[in-house]
């Protein structure tokens, strides 16, 4: 099973950018389907965005135009490009990965990392 480690979050302005690395280890990485979900205080974990073995992504409504979701086999690593941040964008962000199809759910995902603190200031 793989294991996941994310790394790039931090403090930002509104209208600023991050991004996000999910390393993995211990597993053939592009056989996983692979994604990011958050969860902010009081509220339930949702999903953000994925990316499949093809290279096919779907993306959270609330997140669309302004994420990017991208992955890079040969690194064992995926990123989640943020622009243009929220204050409604800070929450814990965890990567996920499945062998079989993704679930946008979370309730069905073979590996979660520990997870990322983004805060955006307004």
């Amino acid at each position: 099973q793989v294991q996941l480690v994310e790394s790039g979050g931090g403090l930002v302005q509104a209208g600023g950018s991050l991004r996000l690395s999910c390393a993995a280890a211990g597993g053939t990485f592009r056989n996983y389907n692979v994604g990011w979900f958050r969860q902010a205080p009081g509220k339930e974990r949702e999903f953000v965005a994925a990316i499949r073995t093809s290279g096919s992504t779907l993306y959270a409504e609330s997140v669309k135009g302004r994420f990017r979701i991208s992955r890079d086999n040969a690194k064992n690593t995926m990123y989640l490009q943020m622009n243009t941040l929220k204050p409604d964008d800070t929450a814990v962000y965890y990567c996920a990965a499945d062998l079989r199809a993704f679930s946008v759910s979370g309730d069905r995902i073979d590996s979660w990392g520990q997870g990322t603190q983004v805060t955006v200031s307004s």
